[in-house]
C-alpha cells in the first residue's frame, strides 16, 4: 500500500510518499513477561544521546501530535542516506532529566519502545512499534537494538553458597532511577565485567540499619540478568522487605 506520510511539526507540515506493508504483515511479536522486563528495564550500559542520532519526528497521521503509542506508525528523521535499512531495528529512548535543567546533558537513559523499520527513502524511513514500554514522545532518539539473552534460571530463589563479605557491591536503582523494586523486578549494581561479575551470578541483598552495634541485615537475593563493562542489572528473586538503592550485594561462591 503507498500511503502519504503527514508529519507535523509546530504547525510545519511535511509530505513524503512512502510504500508501507499491509496491516497483516505488520503484526508486532509476542514476548513473554521475562523478555518485555529486560527490554524496557534498566540497561547495564546506558549512555548519553549520541550526537545526529536519529529521531522520532511524527506519526503517520493528520493531526499535530507529541505522543504516540504502539497503534502509531512512526516517522524517523532519517533515511538510506543516514544508513537506515528496511527491516532494522531499533530501540527508541529518552534521556533522564529527573532534577536537572533541560540544558544538562542526561547520564542516563530510559528504554520507551523496540521499533523496526517498515519503510524507507533517502531521507525519511517509517518504524512499526514492536513493543512500548512507555509513552513515545517527539524528539526521542533511537539506538541500535539488540534482544537482550538472559541466563537459564532467572526466576529460580537460590540461597546456597558461602558469603564472601570481602567483595561487597551497591546497588543503585532501577529503572527511571526507581529507589525501591520488589521480588521480579530489575534493579542496577555497581559492578560488571571489570568486576569478573557475570550473567547468573548470585547475590545476598544486605542493609546498614545504622543502629550502632547492629550487624548488616539480611533484606534480600538478586541474580545477575545481564552485564556491561561497570555496571550489571540484577533480577530480585526474593525480599523481605523493600530493596533500596544503596544495599549491598554479598557474592554467594
Amino acid at each position: 500500500m503507498r500511503g502519504r506520510i503527514l508529519v507535523s511539526s509546530f504547525g510545519l507540515m511535511i509530505v513524503a510518499t512512502l510504500s508501507v506493508p499491509p496491516a497483516s504483515a505488520q503484526t508486532p511479536p509476542t514476548l513473554t513477561p521475562g523478555e518485555a522486563a529486560l527490554i524496557c528495564g534498566p540497561q547495564s550500559d546506558a549512555r548519553p544521546q549520541a550526537a545526529h542520532s536519529l529521531t522520532i519526528r511524527g506519526a503517520q497521521d493528520p493531526r499535530p501530535r507529541a505522543m504516540y503509542s504502539q497503534r502509531d506508525l512512526l516517522v524517523i528523521d532519517g533515511g538510506t542516506g543516514a544508513g537506515v535499512q528496511l527491516g532494522q531495528e531499533f530501540f527508541v529512548r529518552r534521556g533522564l532529566r529527573f532534577g536537572m535543567t533541560y540544558a544538562a546533558t542526561p547520564k542516563n537513559a530510559s528504554t520507551v519502545a523496540w521499533i523496526r523499520i517498515v519503510a524507507v527513502n533517502d531521507t525519511t524511513s517509517i518504524a512499526l512499534v514492536q513493543h512500548a514500554c512507555d509513552a513515545i514522545l517527539r524528539d526521542d532518539y533511537l539506538e541500535p537494538f539488540v534482544m537482550p539473552q538472559a541466563p537459564a534460571g532467572i526466576e529460580r530463589d537460590v540461597t546456597t553458597g558461602e558469603l564472601d563479605f570481602t567483595m561487597l557491591s551497591r546497588l543503585l536503582g532501577g529503572a527511571e532511577n526507581r529507589e525501591m523494586g520488589g521480588v521480579g523486578d530489575l534493579m542496577l549494581m555497581d559492578g560488571g565485567s571489570e568486576q569478573r561479575i557475570a550473567p547468573g551470578a548470585r547475590f545476598a541483598v544486605y542493609r546498614d540499619v545504622h543502629v550502632g552495634g547492629m550487624p548488616l541485615s539480611l533484606v534480600g537475593e538478586a541474580v545477575v540478568v545481564t552485564t556491561g563493562a561497570t555496571k550489571s542489572v540484577v533480577r530480585l528473586t526474593q525480599t523481605r522487605d523493600a530493596v533500596q538503592a544503596g544495599d549491598y550485594l554479598v557474592p554467594r561462591k
